[in-house]
């Protein structure tokens, strides 16, 4: 019996042996990696593959294989891969989804992977969106500002002062042009139209300009929540724009960007505050004829600075082939390449000198405003916070819907935002 049992236990160790030595050394000797894409649009979609394609004709070994994913699914759709120990080995996604993942041990810390010339070509800011304790769990390198798409024709008639990123608008002066341009527009017509069916990122984000932070991070690293008067100022304008000034329409506040373009179009709406890359669908769709231009967002007590989530690429920590996945991390992003990927996504990219390329300071569709407004970018408010993505989905997207709407008084999306918020926080923060 004894010798069975010796013999049964010798014959596992060869197969757990034979198996971990084909998953670290392919029978065929081509290391092959899974690489799951968000690209969506065709432009964006059609530079991944072209460099998919030129990694993998010069790199026989080392195969990338494109997995197309989904911005709708992709939290929930990792969360599950990472259970099944089914993740792709290089992960597309954005740094405020990343928290959860890299602190349950699902990415791979790429500090020893990463190599200098990458290192330094990202600023430091960049890097804290990805950064989670002492690791780094993604390579930030494309990320969009918000700003103002507007009616070219409805903004100049009107004879009110057209900023820039030298001389953008005050959140104050913002809200009494929005005024003064739905006096001459006429009935049914609104200034601005705020697609904000997506509102947490919007609020927080553009919060950072008049000094909110919402997150604070105490002494013994705990996060809770505090609403300040610095906070307020974006949500309040935002709201008296729409339920006090009838400036805003309150119809488009559960719409998608897209969604808000036919109206824009038609002259409906002067202005959308929108992602940088929405130019792409207006330069495409607008009517012949139709004369739009790109403006800063409004600025506050800290000047144009705005928080944004960049776009990231990861590594999973489970993948035997780590090295071969940075290797191609440093193809993908070298700064050529991460200009093609920028255009392609009409966003900005990360890094220095791929921002410093002349195609991206043209004033054609907008993108020297884009450029200029970049370094004032910051990290998302929220970018290390765990539990996060339920406490926006939970408690901070419904309280701030209804704020908007004018179904609740700003006392209320203060108490929920506060005090629903950190219970949810705290749960997290036990783990």
């Amino acid at each position: 019996m004894k010798r069975r049992i010796l013999t049964l236990t010798a014959a596992l160790a060869l197969l757990v042996t034979g198996c971990t030595a084909g998953k670290d050394a392919p029978e065929d000797g081509v290391v092959r990696l899974r690489f799951q894409s968000l690209a969506w649009q065709k432009e964006s979609v059609d530079a991944n593959r072209q460099l998919v394609e030129e990694w993998n004709a010069t790199h026989p070994d080392v195969q990338i294989d494109y997995v197309q994913g989904s911005w709708d699914s992709v939290h929930d759709q990792l969360l599950t891969s990472f259970e099944g120990g089914e993740a792709p080995d290089i992960i597309h996604d954005a740094s405020d989804d990343l928290a959860d993942f890299a602190y349950g041990g699902d990415l791979a810390d790429l500090r020893p992977l990463l190599p200098e010339r990458l290192r330094a070509d990202i600023p430091a800011r960049s890097w804290e969106t990805t950064t989670f304790g002492e690791g780094i769990y993604g390579v930030p390198f494309l990320q969009e500002p918000r700003v103002i798409i507007a009616n070219r024709k409805i903004l100049e008639s009107s004879g009110v002062r057209v900023p820039t990123p030298e001389e953008p608008w005050t959140w104050t002066e913002f809200r009494q042009i929005t005024q003064d341009l739905t006096r001459t527009m006429g009935p049914g017509r609104y200034a601005v139209a705020w697609p904000l069916k997506e509102p947490v990122s919007v609020s927080l984000n553009l919060g950072l300009s008049a000094g909110g932070r919402l997150f604070h991070r105490e002494a013994d690293g705990r996060v809770t929540i505090r609403f300040t008067e610095a906070d307020a100022v974006v949500p309040g304008t935002i709201h008296g724009q729409v339920v006090t000034d009838r400036t805003a329409p309150r119809t488009t506040l559960g719409s998608g960007g897209s969604d808000t373009l036919p109206g824009f179009f038609a002259g409906k709406y002067a202005m959308v505050p929108l992602g940088f890359a929405y130019r792409q669908q207006i330069a495409q769709q607008a009517p012949k004829g139709f004369e739009w231009t790109v403006l800063p967002a409004p600025a506050g007590d800290a000047g144009l600075a705005q928080g944004v989530s960049p776009q990231t690429l990861s590594i999973a920590e489970d993948s035997p082939y780590k090295k071969e996945a940075a290797a191609f991390l440093d193809f993908f992003l070298r700064p050529e390449n991460m200009v093609r990927l920028a255009r392609g996504d009409w966003m900005l990219p990360t890094g220095t000198t791929a921002l410093a390329d002349p195609s991206l300071h043209t004033a054609r569709d907008g993108w020297a405003t884009g450029a200029a407004v970049a370094e004032r970018l910051r990290p998302a408010p929220a970018q290390s916070v765990r539990g996060y993505p339920e406490w926006k989905d939970k408690v901070a997207t419904p309280a701030f819907q209804e704020y908007y709407s004018g179904a609740i008084d700003g006392a209320e999306l203060r108490r929920r935002l506060v005090t629903d918020g950190n219970r949810v926080l705290a749960r997290y923060q036990r783990k």
